[in-house]
């Protein structure tokens, strides 16, 4: 099947070096404007530049290449620079970058997860290559969680003795390529002591599930990323919905994307949910109405 998130989602390639490019999905991607003057805002993160009124918006700025590590992009280089409006995590932002590329087609199956020499503070997802040059998928969600971290109300959830032991026995499994997602999604269950399976790829969730089906002790809530190499969140839920054995899984995709177009296309492929990043109430109530439906289905 082709996926119905690849029929729409390309990569926009561009530049925080001289030498590498960078990519992102353009589904999280609103528009490209060139630099604009921007207006301080007092107290914020070192890496964010200023704010921007764009469309009569003000939406804040952050230098990506100070933010991922490279050198932070000088005054004469402004000019030349473009801006990339993000819309990503229920925030819209823009991403200041020393040069756009250009957007290419994209088989996200092609898309492989980033070498482990690369190091645990990386910001990518993945890695492919575009005209033999390699292109690195930035991790929007880690970064984004370091200039702006998450307040404890959005991570932790707090749940009824009654609601913990309709969770407890279940059979999770989370999948998410993002480090930070993962540890969200981990710390939001682990607050609340309830046990899961987690895997940053959705070829070895599908992998999981079907030896979990075999052995008798089948997924009974599947919590995945859409944006995902190799198979993504679409393809992994159309997948278990079209195979008998693992189609009583209850389906929530869990997407940085703001956009109601994650939402339809989820319906699509079989999914029961589709939430926003990240918002532990919403995750962990999402998760109860998935209970209620195998404790139904029983």
């Amino acid at each position: 099947m082709k996926s119905k998130a690849s029929q729409s989602q390309g990569l926009l390639l561009f530049r925080l070096s001289q030498t590498q490019l960078f990519a992102l999905g353009t589904l999280k991607i609103r528009e490209l404007v060139p630099y604009t003057p921007l207006s301080a805002i007092p107290q914020s993160h070192p890496t964010i530049m200023g704010a921007a009124t764009i469309r009569g918006n003000t939406i804040p700025i952050i230098d990506m290449a100070s933010a991922v590590g490279y050198a932070p992009i000088a005054q004469e280089e402004l000019s030349k620079s473009y801006i990339i409006i993000t819309d990503c995590q229920r925030m819209v932002i823009g991403f200041l970058v020393r040069a756009i590329d250009k957007i290419i087609e994209c088989n996200w199956r092609d898309i492989e997860s980033p070498p482990n020499n690369l190091g645990k503070n990386a910001y990518l997802t993945g890695v492919t290559k575009f005209e033999n040059k390699l292109v690195q998928l930035l991790d929007v969600e880690l970064l984004l969680s370091k200039v702006f971290p998450p307040s404890p109300e959005t991570t932790r959830a707090i749940l009824t003795d009654v609601q913990r032991e309709k969770l407890k026995p279940l059979n999770i499994l989370l999948v998410d390529d993002s480090k930070v997602a993962r540890k969200q999604l981990s710390d939001a269950l682990d607050s609340i002591n309830i046990p899961y399976q987690v895997t940053p790829d959705g070829r070895e969730a599908l992998a999981i599930m079907e030896q979990a089906a075999k052995d008798g002790m089948p997924i009974q809530l599947l919590v995945s990323d859409i944006e995902m190499p190799g198979l993504d969140g679409y393809e992994l839920a159309f997948e278990v919905k079209n195979t008998p054995a693992l189609a009583q899984a209850y389906i929530i995709l869990h997407t940085s994307l703001s956009s109601e177009i994650s939402v339809s296309q989820a319906h699509q492929v079989g999914a029961n949910e589709a939430l926003t990043k990240f918002d532990a109430h919403e995750l962990i109530s999402a998760m109860l109405r998935g209970a209620e439906q195998q404790n139904a289905n029983v």
